[in-house]
């Protein structure tokens, strides 16, 4: 069979995708299925999230500046209990972020196509390590934030951000009650793309105080409006939000179109 001309491709799935009511899953991730994570003996590892969670669903990257580990919920190694999850809602992976000392960094890239707003749904939680040049949360009690930016990226290759900011907000979380307990608030930005070049944008995660914090359960959606999340997550990546990912062909002329 003769392959369809790219272009017509994509442009029929931007069309479609923007005649989807309400919100449009890009991304899901709860980091419960790391490759092959390494435990250093206190639930923690240093790997790379892209050595762990690349390519789920395939062809999708991580990009960070410094460590950002993944720490191991329950094992019974940190601290002598391990890490407690009181809430129930880390499963038995969750990430964890330096606010001091380095300026750990998280971004992930993506196409919103012709939709106004990239909405990105997470959990937040003070956490601390046992071992790795810890204590970070001195005193223990302080409450972390982090600052959700949004970047213009019109190459669409994988990155922290280095075009024009786009849009920017802060969160506040919660402490926990000691230095192994998670206590997750609950976050949904609205990250404002409206004036992205083609569509395609960074999503930067930047832990800002509170010295070491822990994020886990991401939900990252393009919607008209802002805040707007799916009510069901779709996990294929063969869905037609996820191949939104890849496009960049027609985004550009339907935004330009709209305004």
């Amino acid at each position: 069979m003769k392959p369809l001309h790219t272009l017509a491709v994509a442009t029929a799935l931007v069309t479609l995708a923007a005649s989807v009511q309400g919100a449009v899953l890009l991304y899901s991730q709860n980091f419960e299925n790391p490759v092959e994570f390494t435990n250093n003996g206190k639930d923690v590892t240093g790997q790379s999230v892209n050595s762990l969670y690349a390519n789920q669903p395939p062809g999708f990257v991580f990009s960070q500046d410094f460590t950002v580990e993944t720490l191991r919920v329950g094992n019974g190694l940190a601290y002598g209990t391990g890490y407690q999850d009181p809430q129930g809602k880390a499963g038995n992976f969750v990430l964890g972020m330096l606010s001091t000392r380095q300026d750990d960094l998280l971004g992930l890239a993506f196409n919103v196509g012709s939709f106004d707003f990239l909405n990105f749904q997470f959990n937040l939680s003070s956490i601390d390590l046992d071992c790795c040049g810890g204590p970070f949360v001195v005193p223990f009690g302080a409450t972390p934030s982090a600052r959700i930016s949004l970047f213009d990226n019109p190459s669409g290759a994988a990155g922290l951000g280095s075009g024009a900011t786009l849009d920017a907000i802060d969160v506040i979380g919660l402490a926990g009650p000691n230095e192994f307990t998670f206590n997750f608030s609950d976050h949904i930005v609205g990250l404002n793309a409206q004036n992205s070049t083609n569509g395609q944008v960074i999503l930067r995660i930047d832990l800002l105080t509170g010295g070491y914090a822990a994020l886990d359960n991401f939900v990252i959606a393009a919607s008209n409006t802002s805040g707007e999340i799916p009510g069901q997550r779709v996990p294929e990546p063969g869905s037609l939000a996820l191949v939104l990912l890849g496009l960049g062909v027609a985004a550009a002329s339907l935004r330009h179109a709209r305004s």
